[in-house]
């Protein structure tokens, strides 16, 4: 019988984000026999009191083992015994970290001499003056990973030039479901949408997904909203906005500036976006920056034809006008032109959604990423001598 790996991932998440869901994704796939070696995944994360998490009971759910770890705020030194303590009990083979506070604690902690590490960087956000801090312990702590896993190769590029050795940086891109979005699509699921959003049978709706956060630049796309509509294309068109976060008063005084109150919906944070893809008429993204979005794949699975900018890792999943439109980040016209061309062109969006669709069959699929994954692990662990005896 093939000894399984027991890994022990480390995450800061509340609610279900890009990270997160990709992570439960591989923790209930991975301790299938289907794949050899299974990986029996648990996972730490941080908690402060009376604090609700969505992540948490998500995993419990899926019955994936979940620890939290007690936190009175962000500096929280006794999270170290905390996390030596768990590693004490649950006796990993593997610890994977995700995102910059969780690298700086496995190196801080010294649990990177008591198993292998393998470090998942999603990029960096701009964030409050506090968390770039941790931004910059990044250079210091991902020297010591034995492996760092990131999504496109504009991050790997930046991880080298923060000392991070070439040849221990492995890019790899997220995945989704090829049947995700299936049942959103549905025309009875899809009109209930609509009529709960106030929205009409023929209102075109542009969909923008994500962390309300200044990288995403929803600025710009409020500014090709106004300038599509002055256009007077003969069709109406609404924008939904799904997600919550730091930018929402901005977003909401932009909206009241561009005299678009009757035009934009905010849902505020929802458990899954998934049924806004069924009403959905064209996806955006006009991030400033990017890794492997899990909106593009979540558009690409959909089967909604995407408008993307050319940032980060999208070039590595798309192509431009064979699978997605492409413009540069901060141009609002160039931004509403190709909503417009997407939303008068019915052949070239029923050609863009079929290419997408291919890919996401082909190179995106959970199962795959978990092959890859497990076949990183191992190699990681062929240097290891605990699991190996």
């Amino acid at each position: 019988m093939i000894k399984p790996i027991r890994l022990l991932a480390i995450i800061e998440a509340a609610t279900i984000t890009g990270p997160a869901k990709n992570l439960l994704q591989f923790a209930r796939l991975a301790g299938s026999p289907d794949y050899s070696p299974p990986v029996e995944v648990s996972i730490a994360f941080f908690q402060r009191p009376g604090q609700s998490n969505i992540f948490l009971e998500t995993a419990q759910r899926y019955s994936i083992p979940i620890y939290p770890i007690p936190e009175s705020g962000r500096f929280d030194r006794a999270v170290l015994d905390g996390l030596n303590a768990l590693v004490d009990r649950v006796q990993p083979d593997l610890i994977q970290s995700h995102a910059v506070k969780s690298h700086f604690l496995v190196r801080q902690s010294g649990l990177n001499r008591r198993a292998g590490w393998i470090a998942f960087h999603h990029g960096y956000t701009w964030p409050d003056l506090r968390a770039r801090v941790y931004n910059q312990l990044d250079r210091w702590s991902l020297r010591k990973a034995d492996q760092v896993l990131t999504v496109s190769e504009p991050f790997r590029d930046e991880l080298v030039g923060k000392g991070v050795r070439r040849n221990r940086v492995e890019i790899i891109h997220n995945a989704i479901d090829p049947a995700w979005g299936r049942t959103a699509r549905e025309v009875h699921n899809s009109a209930q949408l609509r009529a709960r959003l106030n929205l009409a049978p023929d209102c075109k709706v542009i969909l923008i997904v994500g962390r309300l956060s200044r990288e995403k630049d929803h600025i710009s796309l409020l500014r090709a909203l106004h300038q599509l509509r002055a256009a007077q294309i003969g069709f109406v068109s609404h924008l939904l906005i799904v997600g919550d976060g730091p930018e929402r008063a901005r977003i909401e005084q932009a909206i009241g500036e561009l005299s678009l109150g009757q035009a934009v919906t905010l849902t505020g944070h929802v458990a899954s976006a998934e049924p806004y893809y069924g009403i959905a008429d064209v996806a955006v993204l006009s991030s400033l920056s990017e890794g492997s979005p899990n909106a593009l794949l979540e558009a690409m699975a959909a089967r909604v034809p995407a408008v993307s900018t050319a940032v980060g890792g999208v070039p590595e999943i798309v192509t431009n006008r064979e699978s997605a439109l492409l413009i540069q980040p901060g141009d609002p016209q160039a931004l509403s032109d190709a909503i417009r061309e997407l939303l008068t062109s019915r052949e070239l969006a029923d050609s863009l959604v079929s290419r997408a669709y291919q890919l996401v069959e082909t190179r995106h699929t959970p199962d795959s990423r978990t092959r890859h994954l497990i076949d990183i692990y191992s190699r990681v662990l062929s240097s290891h001598s605990r699991y190996s005896s």
